[in-house]
């Protein structure tokens, strides 16, 4: 009787309490369950995912995002890594409906009779789906409400969801150290494979992470913990997890670095376009795909070219010499090297598109380019002698060439193959200096509105880029005109769609290695005649001028070399028919590099990367215009080589109407007057 009595108080004690449990979780769900986030918007999940940057042959460069994160599908996703998180996070998930009552009770055992000393370790009760809920819904703050909101959040999202949709919501919002969101940014960064081609080991180490995302010291103990517990849960054999903890873990810690310090310049200069054209939140959220225009052969070959050049001066120096590279197809402007200085690691600033300096005597070939299209033949002759009094404005004049010396009449080709001062300056005076600027913002080198025009910007005192020249540049070659120098190909969205503005497929070369047809949109800057003229005489200038050092043995190159005052700045631009390469070197805070330092020194970079860049191509001459002729002459004097014989001959491109000049004797004799003028 006293039993039933004692059994019957129990029955009751138990209803109210199931009773007040109930009351209490119906309370909870009043107070707590009203407010709570939309989590129905889950069902179209578009996580923030990295903008990755690729190369032109689709090897990646580099990932922008604030978040690392490459979306996964869950189909996509090995059942083996599937498995390790569930073995290490939630071994009741396939069961539970979003809280494990069992998992609570364990729990609570567990940490109790570890607060009483027993040898157990603490544990937590949380399930994946609630995981969930507070990684997308809620704060980490440890407090009773935020469990109470979590747990519900959690039932309501087992009721919308299905068991494989949460999990692919948990492994791609799930933090797992370096700056990783989800599994497939922690499979690049860890060990710079897609999930599809992780190990068990692998797997076993990822699932390790979320306990301690940034402890590597215990990373092979915490990954054989995840391997005992997937044998525990009957997903893999003792003896796989044997093989597996066996395997070394090599943990790519060089991955973080993103990429080589070959491509960081050209990378910075991408990041930088895009984040004024798209803004941040989608260039670092929205996972787009950019394809890019650098060549990986191409860059490497330029920066080597370059730091070997900078290396070999710099030896036992303080103050580092500095230097640029760019290398562009001039028919479409894409750009396919660019390094803007000896270490991205050590300056970001980039030489190549961001450093205004003095171009010095690249300026030539436009100034000579006004003279030829006004009439004057490449034989014209222009007195090469001392200029004496000769006044602009408060300066006072008194030109020399590099070499100290005075030729007399030299032709035109002649002046400019060997870059000297003199002539260029008489040049000047005859065709006026706003005629030879004129020439320059033409073709980008100089912007179309300059204050104080004057001789000293059509003699290279006035200050570019190396990407500006090396624009106006590939006029020279691609008929006269315009191309603006091109980073990206095309961009992708997170869904394959083209964004708008970018063009949706490559432009390629055809077997034969020509360039694509050009649509032309608007004038060329120049006549063809004229441009060939100037093409003319800079391969001149590379075969027996000052750009010696840039020939590039079996294949047709033209190109000019640049020296300012005091040899502060030094240049070469030169060309093939496809290709167009620019080098700068000089010190950030420019001073005179010294004794033996010259334009020479920028030339031999360009050899070196155009060594490499054109080794598996054939030969190609530069495109003919139609009208040309071309007569044998005397390099010397310009006359025939019928009637001048002596000396270096050489073949002249001549305009229709255009003549070699007559022989030395017979212009004695005819008294002919000095061109040019003495002033």
């Amino acid at each position: 009787m006293k039993f039933k009595r004692i059994f019957r108080i129990l029955l009751n004690i138990i209803f109210w309490c199931f009773t007040a449990g109930i009351a209490a979780l119906a309370v909870m769900i009043l107070v707590y369950g009203n407010d709570l986030p939309d989590y129905k918007k889950l069902a179209t999940y578009a996580p923030p995912v990295a903008t990755r940057l690729y190369a032109s042959d689709g090897s990646l460069l580099i990932e922008y995002a604030e978040e690392r994160r490459v979306f996964i599908d869950y189909n996509d996703m090995p059942p083996q890594l599937v498995n390790a998180f569930i073995a290490g996070e939630d071994q009741n998930f396939w069961t539970h409906p979003g809280i494990d009552v069992q998992g609570i009770t364990r729990a609570l055992v567990n940490n109790t009779m570890r607060m009483f000393g027993f040898n157990t370790n603490f544990s937590g009760a949380s399930t994946i789906t609630q995981q969930v809920a507070k990684n997308f819904f809620l704060t980490s703050e440890r407090s009773l409400s935020r469990k109470i909101k979590e747990a519900i959040l959690a039932l309501r999202l087992e009721r919308t969801f299905s068991k494989q949709h949460i999990l692919t919501l948990y492994l791609n919002q799930i933090f797992l150290g370096a700056r990783a969101y989800g599994v497939g940014s922690a499979a690049l960064m860890y060990f710079n494979k897609p999930v599809s081609e992780l190990t068990l080991s692998e797997c076993a180490f990822l699932a390790s992470l979320p306990k301690a995302p940034n402890d590597r010291d215990r990373a092979v103990e915490r990954r054989n913990y995840i391997l005992r517990r997937m044998v525990q849960e009957g997903y893999i054999t003792q003896a796989q997890a044997d093989v597996a903890s066996a395997e070394e873990l090599n943990i790519n810690s060089g991955f973080t670095a993103q990429m080589e310090q070959d491509f960081q310049y050209f990378a910075e200069d991408v990041r930088r376009q895009l984040l004024n054209s798209l803004g941040r939140e989608t260039l670092y959220n929205q996972g787009l795909y950019i394809k890019t225009t650098i060549v990986p052969e191409l860059q490497r070959a330029a920066a080597a070219a370059l730091n070997k050049e900078l290396d070999n001066y710099n030896q036992g120096r303080t103050q580092k010499l500095q230097g640029a590279i760019i290398a562009m197809n001039p028919h479409t402007g894409r750009i396919v090297a660019m390094t803007g200085g000896r270490s991205f690691a050590e300056s970001s600033f980039n030489r190549a598109t961001q450093a205004m300096r003095q171009i010095g005597s690249t300026i030539k070939p436009f100034v000579y380019l006004a003279a030829l299209e006004r009439g004057f033949s490449p034989e014209y002759l222009i007195l090469d002698a001392p200029i004496v009094g000769w006044r602009e404005n408060n300066t006072l004049w008194k030109p020399e060439n590099y070499d100290k010396k005075f030729l007399g009449d030299v032709p035109l080709r002649l002046a400019l193959e060997t870059s000297r001062n003199v002539p260029a300056v008489r040049m000047v005076e005859q065709i006026g200096v706003e005629n030879a600027i004129g020439v320059a913002q033409r073709f980008g080198i100089y912007p179309p509105e300059m204050p104080n025009v004057n001789l000293s910007l059509a003699l290279g005192s006035g200050e570019t880029t190396l990407l500006r020249l090396v624009q106006g540049y590939s006029a020279f070659v691609n008929g006269g005109y315009v191309i603006q120098p091109k980073l990206v190909d095309y961009i992708e969205d997170r869904y394959g769609r083209v964004l708008d503005g970018t063009e949706s497929e490559m432009i390629e070369w055809n077997d034969e290695l020509l360039p694509p047809e050009r649509v032309v949109t608007d004038e060329a800057l120049s006549d063809p005649q004229s441009l060939y003229q100037i093409v003319s005489i800079l391969q001149g200038a590379v075969e027996r001028g000052t750009g010696k050092q840039a020939r590039v043995p079996g294949h047709t190159i033209a190109g000019k070399t640049g020296t300012t005052n005091d040899v502060k700045d030094i240049w070469f631009v030169g060309f093939s028919k496809n290709l167009i390469a620019g080098v700068y070197l000089g010190y950030d805070t420019p001073k005179p590099l010294g004794k033996g330092a010259g334009s020479h020194m920028a030339a031999r970079v360009f050899a070196d990367f155009m060594n490499v860049a054109l080794a598996n191509e054939t030969n190609q001459p530069f495109s003919v215009p139609d009208g040309m002729q071309f007569v044998r002459v005397n390099r010397r004097s310009g006359a025939s080589a019928a009637d001048d014989p002596s000396g270096t001959i050489i073949t002249e491109a001549f305009k229709s109407g255009q003549k070699p000049n007559p022989a030395p004797k017979q212009r004695a004799a005819q008294n002919s007057a000095v061109v040019g003028g003495i002033f």
